[in-house]
């Protein structure tokens, strides 16, 4: 399996690999998964491995779709691959733009598609190690205040949904 994900290269679609694409901070698809159960989100902190923001807390899932997979499948695909949920119907929330420095020189700039579930009581979580070291559902309030008190925690894109555009993505809690 190739690192290449789809980012625009003077104005064309092009795959390109993963990490060039942050390094070169070109704009690139995404996806972001938020999973929601009563008035909680599932959010994720990332494996202390990961290439960037290791050890932050983010949503549920987000990743970069391959070249020729679609948002939802990838949306899908991510859910079992980072913590082994499968099962859960995926409703698109249209899309959000971002760009924010990640460190280690490099930039995500992002046209992400989001995807809210709505998880049943008991979901199995099976956390990938590689990708995710800890979950936790956190009430939608509180997670608020955590991201505005304690900011170095939250992965900047995770700030950037709650503070940016939380309406259109958690208009349901």
């Amino acid at each position: 399996m190739t690192n290449d994900i789809p980012a625009w290269v003077d104005g064309t679609l092009t795959p390109i690999d993963k990490l060039e694409a942050h390094l070169r901070g070109l704009r690139h698809k995404a996806v972001s998964v938020f999973l929601l159960h009563g008035d909680a989100v599932l959010i994720q902190r990332r494996a202390l491995g990961k290439y960037h923001t290791p050890g932050l807390w983010a949503n549920t899932c987000c990743t970069h779709p391959h070249w020729d997979e679609s948002p939802l499948d990838c949306a899908t695909r991510r859910l079992r691959e980072e913590l082994g949920i499968e099962g859960v119907t995926l409703a698109p929330r249209g899309q959000v733009e971002y760009r924010a420095d990640v460190g280690g020189g490099m930039i995500e700039h992002e046209l992400v598609d989001i995807f809210v579930g709505y998880a049943p009581k008991g979901l199995e979580i099976a956390p990938n190690p590689d990708e995710v070291m800890d979950t936790a559902w956190v009430p939608l309030d509180e997670l608020h205040r955590q991201t505005r008190d304690d900011a170095a925690r939250f992965t900047p894109w995770l700030r950037i949904y709650l503070e940016e555009h939380s309406e259109q993505i958690l208009a349901d809690l």
